[in-house]
Parts: C-alpha cells; structure tokens; sequence
C-alpha cells in the first residue's frame, strides 16, 4: 500500500468548492497554521470522464490518505453518486473521518450529516482553520485508539478544546 500521509477532501462541488478553496488558501497563507497534505493533488480526475474512470483515480487518492475530511453542507447527505461514494471507500479502508459542519455546529447536526456517517467512529467539527488543523493533527491517533477499544458513534470536542484554541 502506498503511504498514506495525505488528506482527502469530499464536499458538493456544485455549492460548496468555495470552502474547499478557502481550506487550500488557508494552506497556502504563510501567516497561517493550517496545512494539510491534499489528496486532491496526486491526479486529476475531469469533469468529462467516465465515471468509473473518475472513481479510478478517487480510490488511488483515498489509498494515500490518511485521513478523510467531509465538508458537510445543505446538500451533502443528498449527494449519492460521489460524495456518498467516497464515505463508502474510506470506511472500508478504515480511514479516519471528520465531518466539517460548514454551519458551524460543533458536534455532528443531524439533519445534515450524511446517514452513511452518522453513527460510525467520526469527529464531528466546526470550520474554522484552528479546530481543522488540531482534529487533523489528533483525530488519527485518536481514532486508532478508539477503534482498538471497539468505540462507535460520532465524536466532538468538548468547549475546552475550542476555547484553548481561541474559538
């Protein structure tokens, strides 16, 4: 298997790239600390491609993260022929999960997050480039730990956390 360092992104590319976008702005702000290794750079996969040939090159992104962020928007738990794919792909290769409520919510909200998550091992965050970077820098370890303890179900951090990180 190759090394999985990277962080893959899954999010509605109609409604929500500008969130995206603004993650790999974040990253590229040397005043910022926010970094992540983004999956999305190791192949292009177009618009214009077949779909199996797309999904192709999503499963060799997925097999290099180590991590999957999902941006959860208004329509994200609609979205079945990627989105909804990719959460499929990483909960087979046990990938560790963090859900990014775009609404700001600081826990898993239930009426956006997608069925397919809502009761598995994830982190359930706000987004903010401060929280991000700690859940990408903790959650892994951390999910690992509660896996071999055989814990299921979202997770958040608590009010502590945030407030240590100036939110």
């Amino acid at each position: 298997m190759a090394y999985r360092n990277k962080t893959y992104v899954c999010f509605d590319g109609d409604t929500d790239i500008h969130y995206y976008r603004l993650m790999q702005a974040w990253h590229q702000n040397d005043k910022s600390e926010f970094s992540f290794y983004n999956a999305h750079e190791l192949n292009s996969a177009r618009d214009t491609s077949q779909e199996e040939s797309i999904k192709r090159q999503l499963r060799e992104r997925l097999r290099s993260s180590k991590v999957l962020v999902v941006l959860i928007g208004e329509n994200t738990r609609y979205l079945f022929k990627f989105v909804r794919w990719e959460m499929e792909q990483a909960l087979a290769l046990s990938l560790p999960i963090i859900g990014v409520n775009l609404n700001g919510l600081r826990q898993q909200d239930p009426e956006r997050c997608p069925p397919i998550i809502r009761e598995e091992l994830a982190l359930h965050i706000s987004y903010n480039p401060a929280i991000m970077q700690h859940a990408l820098e903790n959650w892994p370890n951390a999910h690992a730990s509660l896996r071999a303890e055989r814990k299921t179900g979202p997770f958040y951090y608590n009010a502590n956390v945030y407030r240590q990180l100036g939110l």
